[in-house]
């Protein structure tokens, strides 16, 4: 198992700020919910990686 590894699980996903100015994306995949909750840097960064990876998944389009 990996990140490479494909899967046929859907899944929801929502972003979004808590009530104690956190960030939290929270997923909710077969009846399992895992909340986690970042400051708001650490969100900044994830959001970093998730552009990074998008332009990576286009170079190999290309």
């Amino acid at each position: 198992m990996g990140i490479d590894t494909e899967r046929d699980i859907e899944a929801n996903l929502q972003i979004g700020p808590t009530d104690q100015a956190m960030v939290r994306i929270f997923v909710e995949a077969n009846g399992v919910e895992i909340p986690m909750d970042f400051e708001p840097d650490e969100a900044r960064e994830i959001a970093e990686e998730i552009m990074m990876a998008a332009k990576g998944a286009d170079a190999l389009r290309r």
